[in-house]
């Protein structure tokens, strides 16, 4: 079966750098793989039989739904379960989690985004609203209510979170937990020991940067 890794238009927006070292993993681990830089919006042009393994949650639930003979598996699928990844140990600190939006329904991944938080030494607080129960961030929210309202949602959603700080598997909930007021944690940064930086957070300005990118590929 062939694979490839597509890390998501708002991964590359966010650390490209980064998207490389998961890339490099993959080859190490898996195989020779290709970077997918086709947005997920857009005919991905594979071979029937690929599998595309992903970091955005809304990729995966696009490629899986639309486009024919093509399978979907999540990178934290895929580390949760590794014998080599190098995973750094955070002693004991706690840490909630925010689930995002299109994995409401994918048990699969909310199981392996803990599995991987527990090889990491992170104590792990639940927020009451959480897997399939959990809220949206606020961002879908982004283009049916004024921005300001959007914000309040996020705030709201922020508010639900037991812990200062917030683990979070999608780039959008990273801006949305930092309006909250909350310490969002990119899964990915803590996987490679980084810190997670918050970069454009007005609503309409990360909306218009993330379309430019996903018109532009």
């Amino acid at each position: 079966m062939k694979q490839v890794y597509a890390p998501g238009c708002a991964f590359m927006i966010y650390k490209p750098e980064l998207a490389k070292k998961v890339l490099e993993f993959l080859n190490k681990d898996l195989g020779p793989m290709d970077e997918h830089l086709v947005c997920c919006r857009h005919e991905p042009n594979l071979e029937i039989g690929t599998q595309v393994i992903n970091t955005c949650a809304g990729c995966d639930r696009r490629c899986r739904q639309l486009y024919d003979g093509i399978s979907t598996i999540s990178l934290w699928e895929i580390l949760a379960d590794s014998e080599t990844f190098p995973f750094p140990d955070y002693k004991g600190m706690e840490m909630t989690i925010h689930d995002a939006c299109p994995t409401s329904t994918e048990y699969r991944v909310h199981d392996a985004i803990r599995k991987i938080l527990k090889r990491m030494n992170i104590k792990i607080v639940e927020p009451e609203k959480t897997r399939t129960k959990a809220n949206c961030c606020g961002d879908s929210f982004y283009g049916t209510l004024p921005v300001e309202a959007v914000k309040e949602q996020m705030k709201k959603r922020a508010n639900e979170m037991p812990c200062e700080n917030v683990v979070v598997y999608c780039i959008s909930c990273i801006k949305s937990m930092h309006i909250g007021g909350k310490k969002p944690r990119y899964i990915i940064d803590l996987l490679f020991e980084e810190q997670t930086n918050i970069g454009t957070t007005e609503p309409e300005d990360w909306h218009k940067e993330l379309q430019e990118f996903i018109d532009e590929h």
